[in-house]
């Protein structure tokens, strides 16, 4: 999830859908009687082409892209499947939780960690442990993206394409140019005095689209990272009750940046298309995305567009943290549905779908950071600012932030840095509510 809403759906009933999701979801491939699970073929008739529903992103040439091509190459690979996309809202997997609920799944779905540990519990994705096509991806997989692949509790439960992607600062240096702004931004100071220059030369600082819960989350352990390295890592160590100063500090400077009017005022109802169409559009000076956001921001606004690292409380921190990384390596990628009728075929699908998708990124669009070896070279034109990452921070990442396994701080994360970025919304509320959780989580 990472981009733009394409639809909405009904929160309410999603939220009901969601609690009923243990009860509904489930395996409804056949059983012979013996516990054994055997397949449906879905082909029932000799030359009928095995049908394969997939819900993965697909809505602008990062996505479509990469995806477009995978299917191609699985055309050659796998004549005897036929793709049926379901294109992916950017609504937090709340609609590919009702399909859970309803018993509706898709044979593959793309989706994150949080939401795979609640379809472990419902059985709703299949364990890829054991699966012939598992041991191959694991054999490709690229040195040090062990976490994107293999799950806190030993186990595989999706195939990665990318390996660990981080959040970004981008800016405009064109704007930053009109605003009399010296680059880098180093500071907190520095980016405060940055957004009153800002905005007395007409312009958005900065633009987030904070409808997404996942953007604020990434906002604070941007800042956080600055503080602890390993980032929301340590949230969830057993005794931890309270938010220690490195959070605490962290909150406060996002609050500190909120009253300096560094995010627009309606930001937590601003989606990905408007947040990204005002950056576009030369109306705010930066944005926060991925990494991945390099070559859209390319493609819309050229040379005038470049990123910095995180600012921190002091420059000496800054220098300190800045290659510790805003970014997890989280398990996630393509799962594959236990309730599908062509299992061991799903399997096969998704693990080709991951490795071509990688394969496409790296050849076509120049990114290094894939999960699986390539053994093709790079063909496409690569972006300058992903230049500068394959140069200037692979070789000298220092480390990541370490990824949440638990579900509830994961979520209390998400409701109050959303949350901090309304006016009114105190720093001390957000200490409550968190340490709230984590009394409670981390006994």
């Amino acid at each position: 999830m990472r981009k733009k809403y394409s639809r909405a759906i009904g929160l309410a009933t999603v939220l009901s859908l969601a609690f009923s999701l243990t009860a509904c979801g489930g395996n409804n491939a056949v059983n012979n009687g013996n516990g054994t699970k055997t397949e449906e073929t879905g082909a029932a008739n000799a030359g009928q082409k095995i049908k394969i529903k997939i819900y993965a992103q697909h809505f602008d040439d990062d996505t479509s892209k990469p995806f477009d091509y995978a299917v191609e190459e699985l055309k050659k690979e796998m004549p005897e499947v036929e793709i049926v996309l379901d294109e992916a809202v950017q609504d937090g997997y709340q609609k590919l939780k009702t399909f859970a609920a309803t018993g509706n799944m898709p044979d593959i779905y793309e989706t994150d960690w949080t939401t795979l540990q609640t379809f472990a519990k419902s059985k709703n994705v299949e364990l890829l442990d054991d699966h012939a096509a598992t041991a191959d991806f694991k054999a490709k997989l690229n040195t040090g993206n062990e976490s994107r692949l293999i799950a806190p509790d030993g186990h595989i439960y999706a195939f990665p394409y990318t390996g660990i992607e981080f959040q970004l600062l981008f800016y405009n240096k064109e704007i930053f140019a009109k605003a009399g702004i010296t680059e880098p931004i180093k500071t907190i100071d520095q980016l405060v005095e940055a957004s009153q220059k800002i905005k007395a030369a007409g312009f958005t600082p900065l633009s987030i689209f904070a409808k997404e819960k996942w953007i604020t989350s990434a906002l604070y352990s941007g800042f956080a990272t600055r503080e602890d390295t390993k980032g929301f890592g340590p949230l969830e160590t057993k005794g931890m009750s309270e938010l220690t100063e490195p959070y605490l500090t962290a909150a406060k400077q996002i609050k500190t940046l909120e009253e300096a009017g560094l995010f627009d005022i309606n930001a937590t109802n601003t989606n990905y298309d408007q947040a990204s169409s005002q950056f576009y559009q030369g109306k705010s000076a930066m944005f926060i995305n991925g990494q991945w956001e390099i070559f859209s921001s390319t493609e819309k606004l050229g040379d005038k567009v470049d990123w910095m690292y995180w600012p921190a409380k002091d420059e000496a921190t800054y220098e300190n943290t800045k290659m510790y990384m805003n970014g997890a390596g989280a398990p996630g990628g393509f799962a594959v549905s236990p309730s599908s009728k062509n299992v061991d075929k799903a399997v096969e699908v998704a693990s080709f779908i991951a490795q071509k998708y990688a394969e496409y990124k790296y050849t076509q669009l120049g990114s290094p950071i894939v999960a699986t070896k390539v053994d093709k070279p790079m063909t496409g034109e690569v972006p300058a600012m992903m230049k500068r990452i394959a140069t200037e921070v692979l070789p000298n990442v220092k480390g990541y932030a370490n990824g949440l396994s638990s579900v509830q701080i994961k979520n209390a994360l998400d409701d109050n840095t959303q949350n901090i970025l309304v006016k009114g919304f105190s720093v001390e509320q957000f200490t409550d509510n968190m340490n709230r959780v984590l009394n409670k989580e981390n006994k």
